[in-house]
């Protein structure tokens, strides 16, 4: 039974090997130097938290007003990397499917401006409603929130 159970870990292992050159694998992704984590369990590293990029909005709430029943909309929210290091974006989601979030893929170097362009669709949503983004960061914050709102009518 134990020769059955080693044979049949070594198969298991071998198939997850994958195959793949060292070299070839994570091929386009940022370097781990770009993330810095001042957290650690003997408290905070205030000099590294201090390099810590961050992302400074003009704005995080727009109202879109009154949209008919169906509409799609825009807005830009601009932000500044006002910290000493890259600003990695790593993901902007909505809340639901209606809002969906275009973000920079690329670091943003310090002082450097970009911007997160939220589209909403109003499709079979009725009356006030209000919306969220979630911008995850390697920012000072991590996690930044973005808002919009619109009232819809009927067609």
């Amino acid at each position: 039974m134990k020769a059955y159970l080693f044979v049949l870990v070594i198969i298991t292992l071998s198939a997850c090997a994958g195959g793949e050159k060292p070299e070839t694998r994570n091929t386009g992704l940022l370097s781990t130097d770009m993330v810095k984590n001042p957290y650690s369990a003997s408290g905070l590293d205030t000099s590294a938290y201090n390099q810590l990029p961050t992302m400074d909005f003009t704005d995080t709430l727009h109202d879109f007003g009154w949209m008919t029943e169906g509409a799609k909309a825009t807005h830009t929210f601009e932000f500044k990397n006002n910290g000493n290091t890259p600003l990695v974006i790593s993901s902007a989601a909505g809340s639901c499917g209606c809002t969906i979030a275009d973000y920079p893929k690329e670091p943003v170097a310090p002082g450097a401006t970009g911007a997160i362009n939220v589209a909403f669709s109003s499709a079979e949503k009725m009356g006030h409603i209000e919306k969220s983004v979630s911008v995850t960061t390697n920012s000072k914050r991590s996690v930044h929130v973005l808002y919009i709102k619109a009232d819809v009518k009927p067609e």
